[in-house]
């Protein structure tokens, strides 16, 4: 017999890991004793190291796309006996497997790529009434007859004494309020603020007696350079681990990105969020929280949800101009100091 507790297969995307937090909290509010565990990429476990709703977080072993069934088939005899409730938030085949080999009892997810034999409580998925990522995962915590309920916030814990180490690891002096930079965004080109945008910003910033500081992956280095070479940036990106970007942002005052997965990380620690969106929509995936500001012309040609512009011209990044997004920062500073 299978202990009471839910194994969650989650995402492979920084965001969709932190919007994944949404479920976890509707899950233990409605069971707070039953404990919920997350099978999910390695990269990620220091995300849900931050989520006090995880009692554990389970490496799966494999990289993104790939199969590895014969990986996914020993995780699922380990786990065997622990569960007797999973969550799959992938629609993929794959994704379903481990919960399958771990032979647990209710298996819940969406209808997708031929897996009924491996998803024993399949859901019907509406893109119409599951509007937003975040929906999408908190419909799969819900009885399949019961409406969607009120989404939660994500909320990452930061650490105070990680937070001061890697502020002196990386020489970061903290006598200037911090406007976090986030140039990069996965998916592609599409998403991307131009980088003489982010630059020109960032010198803006600084004659208004910010510390701009450029965080990032080892691939966006290079975009962090550019832009702190025309500018008194700091570029920080590649120097990082996950929970330090974490937790320096959680020191930052507000924070400029693209659509990326440190944007949802931003959001999550408090921090506020000028979201930049050129191809994506704010409508399926906008930052969860209420301290945020969203940088979107609605053209007609947006969104496409492409990886590059395929009219050639960009204008939907290119158009939001750094004073426009300056003077967002300024009316976030403003509101606060007339509240203090």
């Amino acid at each position: 017999m299978s202990a009471a507790a839910t194994l969650v297969v989650g995402p492979s995307w920084v965001g969709d890991m932190v919007m994944a937090q949404a479920l976890f909290k509707h899950l233990k509010l409605h069971a707070p004793e039953r404990p919920v565990d997350v099978l999910a990429p390695a990269w990620s476990l220091p995300v849900v190291a931050r989520m006090p709703e995880i009692r554990a977080g389970i490496a799966a072993e494999t990289g993104h796309g790939e199969l590895g069934i014969g990986r996914r088939r020993r995780i699922g005899h380990e786990l065997r006996g622990f569960y007797d409730r999973a969550i799959v938030l992938p629609r993929s085949l794959k994704a379903a497997l481990v919960p399958w080999f771990a032979d647990i009892d209710t298996r819940t997810g969406f209808r997708g790529e031929s897996r009924y034999w491996l998803i024993n409580d399949m859901r019907p998925f509406d893109r119409d009434v599951l509007d937003q990522t975040v929906k999408r995962f908190v419909a799969l915590g819900t009885d399949s007859n019961e409406s969607l309920p009120e989404i939660p916030f994500p909320e990452l814990r930061v650490s105070a004494e990680n937070q001061r180490a890697a502020m002196q690891k990386l020489d970061l002096a903290g006598d200037r309020p911090v406007v976090a930079f986030m140039p990069g965004a996965e998916y592609g080109p599409a998403k991307c603020w131009p980088l003489d945008h982010f630059a020109e910003l960032a010198g803006l910033l600084a004659d208004d007696g910010y510390a701009v500081w450029i965080m990032g992956s080892e691939k966006d280095r290079p975009s962090g350079d550019e832009i702190a070479a025309a500018s008194n940036a700091i570029n920080i990106c590649g120097k990082t681990s996950l929970e330090d970007v974490i937790d320096l942002l959680g020191y930052a005052e507000q924070a400029v990105s693209n659509d990326s997965g440190l944007m949802h990380v931003a959001a999550a620690v408090g921090t506020h969020v000028h979201g930049i969106y050129g191809s994506s929509s704010p409508r399926f995936t906008p930052p969860l929280t209420d301290s945020k500001t969203v940088q979107w012309l609605e053209l007609d040609c947006s969104p496409c949800f492409e990886r590059n512009c395929p009219l050639g011209h960009l204008r939907c990044l290119k158009e939001i101009e750094p004073l426009t997004v300056l003077e967002a920062v300024r009316s976030v500073r403003s509101a606060r100091r007339a509240e203090s």
